[in-house]
């Protein structure tokens, strides 16, 4: 038996479905792992189908094209390194679901696979609907040590990795496909360090890192020691390809020798992980760049700058389409913020538009007086003026509404709510001020230094539909807002709950009424980053025709 391991941590960025960009993928770090004296690489989750592949998995040509692939990889360990692979695995029995899988490839052939057995059915999870689970967790044995596979959510509660531990485990490997929410990594080192002090046994964390539709994977991996300390840590939100040296001695095995990464926190722990995810999501879909509108208000601004940190100023196309109601502040902050960032601004009026509409309509609206219509058709004209140019352009079109609007509907639907992405979709207003003050101040990227004016950030929000509108004409103040909120979505508190913590009875039912009445145009938003742990969407999923409401019954 070996005293030495050489382990890759392999910190890569898959894409779903494409197997044979992942069997390449794959290829070059085994390949950079021979070269570097490497005795394992160890991969991420399902990382040659990419992670989640949702209802991809249930075809059985997808499991086939997998599995072929891993085959012709495990060519490539036949003089080392061996290799843990994530993989779609099929089902012995043709009629039944197949297995969530991770083939451990050595002297040239696929020695076993493990499967996954604790298969997530939570949040973003929906396993148990695609995956059989795995019935005995397996360990495998390399240079005679014996090597126990968790796979992600399998170290979440305590059986498997005690079951692996009383097979004679010495090390504890885990690939994982966990996506990015603001609390993730504290959540996954406390699960670790428990199963660590359960089993005595050191461990290896290594996850996935890109973004992939609404989800984005930070990676983070990390390795513990037998007493639980942190011993390597890789970065977030960018790729890594960690050796990480483990020796056995009288106490077992422990890591001598691995990177120990800075990890962000906060609003840069936000802004990283909007960049990867709207990064990710562009080149992954083939989009030559992106356009947007660009209002003078914040929320577009941070989306401007947000998009060409991530794909450059050059593939990032900005339009102001004013109105009468258009301030000359807004134009003056809109230009301000393209020429910081160096980003094409073009100027097109809808006033010929809202003056056409207006001749179409009036005649049938019945001498009605103006109202939300006109306002609604001036944000339509807007949206379709922008989706005509993401077509003819063939940029994809950015919307830019932050979760606390679309929490209480306070967007146009087929307008403001155009739009194949959205960055800040789970960001809500106060923490969108955040991120742009820490933006302000770093420039990650090096794309621009205080790439948002000062104004933009200062000055009270409108959406400039009507003369000398305010957003806090129709809500109340967003610190307030986005506290009530928090209380309603991220926790599911009862409106007595709320209430108790000093907020008005009336504005609290007002806010729940506006957030479950405006489902309907949830449903119907563009796709957006996960920050938090209720997402709209991807987490928290409401019916639309609900008859449910909750009433404060505290005096």
């Amino acid at each position: 038996m070996t005293q030495r391991l050489v382990i890759a941590a392999v910190q890569a960025n898959p894409t779903v479905g494409a197997i044979a960009h992942n069997e390449a993928l794959a290829r070059k770090h085994i390949g950079q792992a021979k070269a570097a004296g490497v005795d394992l690489a160890v991969f991420s989750e399902l990382f040659i189908n990419g992670y989640p592949p949702e209802d991809l998995a249930m075809k059985p040509a997808f499991w086939a094209a997998g599995k072929a692939a891993v085959e012709r990889l495990a060519l490539e360990t036949k003089d080392g390194p061996a290799a843990l692979v994530g993989v779609i695995w099929p089902n012995a029995d043709p009629k039944k679901r197949p297995y969530n899988g991770l083939a451990f490839l050595a002297e040239g052939e696929v020695k076993g696979v493990a499967f996954k057995a604790d298969l997530p059915n939570y949040g973003v999870f929906d396993e148990k609907r695609v995956f059989e689970p795995g019935v005995e967790p397996r360990v495998f044995e390399l240079k005679g040590v014996r090597l126990g596979v968790p796979i992600c959510e399998d170290i979440w509660s305590a059986a498997v990795c005690a079951d692996l531990a009383a097979k004679g485990a010495e090390i504890l490997l885990v690939p994982n496909g966990s996506p990015f929410r603001r609390t993730a990594d504290d959540e996954r080192m406390a699960v670790s360090k428990a199963r660590v002090a359960e089993t005595g046994l050191p461990l290896l964390y290594v996850n996935e890192v890109g973004g992939q539709d609404e989800l984005v994977f930070d990676g983070g991996s990390f390795a513990l020691s037998a007493a639980g300390e942190v011993v390597m840590r890789l970065p977030m939100f960018e790729e890594g390809f960690a050796l990480t040296v483990w020796e056995k001695g009288a106490g077992g095995w422990a890591c001598r020798e691995a990177p120990m990464a800075d990890w962000p926190t906060g609003p840069e722990e936000i802004y990283r992980a909007m960049v990867l995810g709207l990064r990710d999501y562009v080149n992954k879909s083939g989009f030559p760049g992106v356009l947007l509108g660009l209002s003078g208000g914040v929320d577009s601004a941070i989306s401007a700058v947000v998009a060409a940190d991530a794909l450059g100023p050059d593939r990032v196309r900005c339009f102001m389409l004013p109105s009468r109601y258009t301030s000359t502040e807004s134009l003056e902050d809109a230009a301000d913020c393209a020429t910081r960032l160096g980003v094409r601004l073009d100027e097109i009026s809808i006033a010929p538009a809202i003056d056409a509409f207006a001749q179409m309509l009036t005649p049938h609206f019945e001498n009605k007086a103006p109202d939300l219509t006109e306002e609604n058709i001036q944000a339509r004209a807007r949206g379709l003026s922008l989706m005509a140019l993401s077509n003819k352009l063939g940029h994809m079109l950015l919307t830019t509404g932050n979760k606390s609007e679309m929490a209480v509907g306070y967007a146009t639907l087929y307008g403001d709510m155009c739009g194949g992405y959205n960055v800040i979709k789970d960001v809500y207003k106060t923490e969108v001020y955040a991120v742009c003050d820490w933006r302000n101040a770093n420039d990650p990227f090096g794309v621009a230094a205080s790439p948002i004016p000062e104004r933009i950030i200062t000055k009270a929000p409108s959406a400039e539909l009507r003369p000398d509108q305010k957003d806090q004409d129709s809500l109340p103040e967003y610190a307030e807002l986005d506290a009530i909120l928090h209380g309603l979505v991220e926790e599911e508190a009862t409106l007595d709950e709320i209430v108790a913590r000093g907020f008005a009875p009336e504005i609290v039912e007002k806010v729940q009424r506006l957030l479950y009445s405006s489902e309907y145009k949830r449903r119907q938003a563009a796709p957006g980053v996960k920050i938090g742990p209720r997402a709209f969407g991807r987490d928290r999923r409401y019916p639309i025709v609900n008859g449910f409401r909750d009433a404060v019954t505290t005096s």
